[in-house]
């Protein structure tokens, strides 16, 4: 099957088994701490150095865990493509781009980068951030936040996401819940659109029954398998 244009959406299943926890299951983040406290706008203004610390365990996280083989195959399917792909992930930490991959978008963020509140500048931070943080843009002490997009925020390059979904011919879905929006209504789109949609999860997501074909299995073997059926076909 030659395609021209693939759109890839992932989740934090597919880091999982990298070691990350994920925020929506049973056992993930949002289970242990309160979101309205550490991924709002409010819960920053409210207590700034609180959610700093929450992510700056979250970021030192990242130096300890490496990509797994479904990063890999995604990176391969990437270089061996010859048509348009994009791979989107609502995931904020490194490990596509440390497999590799380069045509990503973050649509939620990500945490080795700072927002200033003051002048709207993005930067590269890898180091812990606090209340003293400094811009290094317009130098202003003490407006630094995480670059992720929090609970009620916009998430990034939805217009370039969305122009990809209506050409894409093959949209596939790994390792998310199903619940986020507005991701959770990248499948509609690309269907529509007249792709063929693949989810692939360990279990059933909230909106599995929109897809044409379902994979089950961990990510580390699932990805893999299919992106060399992919590039055989």
């Amino acid at each position: 099957m030659i395609l021209s244009s693939i759109v890839i959406l992932t989740g934090a299943g597919i880091s999982k088994e990298s070691g990350l926890d994920t925020f929506r299951d049973k056992n993930g983040i949002w289970a242990k701490v309160d979101h309205r406290e550490l991924a709002t706008p409010e819960g920053f203004e409210h207590d700034p150095a609180r959610v700093h610390a929450f992510y700056n365990q979250r970021r030192r996280q990242l130096r300890d865990v490496q990509p797994n083989a479904a990063h890999h195959a995604l990176a391969r399917l990437e270089g061996a493509y010859k048509g348009a792909l994009l791979l989107v992930t609502q995931n904020v930490d490194d490990l596509h781009e440390s497999a590799g991959s380069r045509k990503l978008i973050h649509m939620h963020g990500e945490l080795n980068a700072g927002l200033c509140g003051a002048c709207g500048q993005r930067c590269r931070w890898k180091s812990d951030m606090s209340t003293h943080s400094q811009c290094p843009s317009c130098r202003t002490v003490g407006r630094m936040r995480p670059d992720i997009v929090w609970f009620g925020e916009m998430p990034y390059q939805m217009d370039r996401i969305y122009r990809a979904l209506g050409q894409a011919e093959l949209f596939i879905a790994i390792g998310t819940s199903g619940n986020v929006y507005p991701a959770a209504q990248f499948v509609e789109e690309a269907a529509h659109a007249g792709a063929r949609t693949v989810e692939i999860n360990l279990d059933a997501s909230e909106n599995t029954s929109h897809f044409d074909e379902v994979i089950r299995g961990p990510a580390t073997q699932a990805v893999p398998d299919f992106v060399e059926r992919l590039l055989g076909a």
